[in-house]
């Protein structure tokens, strides 16, 4: 039987949660982006920048699955609104760093926020579904934490 065909538990929970997420991703992410007069690439950019951290172009254009050159022009853009910055690696002259600006870690805070409203089809769950697909999902991704209550 082929992975397409598998129905057991863990098979058919990952299919609907990407379900879940592809069916929100195309309307919400571009709208959220619009909000905040970003291209989704440039949401998407300022999503994986962590405030007070730093990461290299190269590795952004990795998580972005695009090439440097694309990112560069995201991040010219970016730059050009003041909401983040290029450094220069101190372990490596020819590796450019990102990070946000004080400026662009407030509106990533804002824009995050409105990306985890939830969908209407979390929200019309009861509290307690909720609460049961909240602890899954956190044992699946941090099992060593316990459930909230």
């Amino acid at each position: 039987m082929g992975p397409t065909t598998r129905k057991d538990p863990a098979t058919e929970a990952w299919q609907l949660l990407l379900e879940l997420w592809w069916s929100e991703r195309p309307p919400r992410f571009p709208a959220v982006a619009g909000e905040f007069g970003l291209s989704p690439m440039g949401l998407g950019l300022l999503k994986r920048l962590e405030p007070g951290a730093e990461l290299p172009m190269s590795t952004m254009a990795e998580c972005l699955c695009c090439d440097a050159s694309n990112v560069t022009s995201i991040v010219d853009r970016l730059g050009a609104r003041g909401l983040i910055e290029r450094r220069d690696s101190p372990k490596d002259r020819r590796v450019k760093l990102l990070a946000l600006t004080a400026e662009g870690e407030a509106l990533r805070e804002r824009a995050m926020a409105r990306l985890h409203d939830p969908p209407e089809a979390l929200v019309s769950l009861s509290v307690a579904d909720q609460r049961v697909l909240r602890d899954t999902l956190r044992r699946a991704l941090a099992p060593e934490l316990p459930p909230e209550g």
